[in-house]
């Protein structure tokens, strides 16, 4: 099963054999061990393995090391060198043999020694792999996360798009409708945008799927305006959103009658008179 393979190989293991999990976590290892012989398997690999390499890895500790432990279990030198005596040669002569355990004493001090370093060889490449594992997988986590966002987004601008390519298809097949291209000024030459003006109604849409307009910033968004019997007459305010808009098609103020349509870039809450050099795109009716 993939979920049990896939907790196998999350280095909780690892850590469990190295003491270093909280009780819960230890326990919940030892359920799924006993639930899985797969996880028992992984357990007795590893510490297997971890014998292995620290066997292989062992270093013998150096004389100055030797000494200084010593001198904190409270040995003298005589007592520390005991079973490194040279053989004794055999006479007749009387001989004394030490009674007092210190030669067993100095071995149980330096295997034990030797332990401490192979568990430190082993917790160092236990933590080395485990990191290993571990940045790995938050790498994996971070890819996946971020295609899941492009996804979202590529959804979600397609269901956008066709919305409004619906609503101007079923606009196109009515006449009550009339369709303004707008095309850039001297401001914005590369600009487009198209409008849409209902002839019963008067009512008056953008078209944000069509919509080509440089991006506002925090300071500025975009007026509308019709041209009346060479008057403007604002028919409200807009923002260029790259196509996050809720709506495909977006409803303006109603205008009963203009020549044309223009928009320009205006200061946070639009101005009373269009600003000339900042006439973005316009259209004739």
């Amino acid at each position: 099963m993939e979920n049990l393979k896939a907790y196998i190989e999350s280095g909780v293991l690892e850590l469990y054999v190295l003491g270093d999990l909280s009780p819960e976590e230890t326990l919940r290892v030892e359920e799924m061990a006993s639930q899985y012989p797969g996880v028992r398997d992984e357990i007795a690999a590893i510490e297997l393995a971890m014998e292995k390499y620290a066997m292989q890895n062992a270093v013998q500790p150096s004389a100055d090391i030797q000494t200084r432990l010593f001198e904190q279990l409270g040995l003298n030198e005589a007592e520390a060198n005991v079973n490194i005596q040279p053989e004794p040669t055999y006479t007749d002569e009387a001989k004394i043999i030490r009674l007092d355990g210190s030669d067993g004493k100095v071995k149980v001090l330096r295997y034990a020694l030797v332990a401490c370093i192979a568990l430190l060889v082993m917790s160092t490449a236990a933590l080395f792999i485990t990191y290993n594992k571990l940045a790995a997988a938050h790498d994996q986590i971070a890819s996946l996360n971020l295609d899941k966002q492009k996804f979202a987004g590529i959804v979600s601008k397609l269901e956008f798009e066709n919305q409004g390519l619906g609503n101007m298809a079923a606009m196109a097949d009515s006449k009550e409708w009339a369709t303004i291209r707008m095309a850039g000024q001297a401001f914005s030459p590369t600009s487009k945008m198209k409008l849409y003006w209902n002839k019963k109604d008067k009512s008056v849409l953008i078209n944000y799927v069509a919509m080509d307009l440089p991006k506002t910033d925090a300071q500025h968004e975009y007026q509308l305006w019709a041209l009346v019997n060479g008057k403007p007459v604002s028919l409200g305010l807009f923002g260029k959103t790259d196509s996050t808009h809720n709506e495909a098609l977006v409803k303006m103020q109603a205008i009963q009658e203009a020549q044309a349509f223009a928009v320009t870039l205006e200061p946070m809450g639009g101005s009373v008179n269009p600003t000339m050099d900042k006439i973005t795109v316009m259209g004739g009716v």
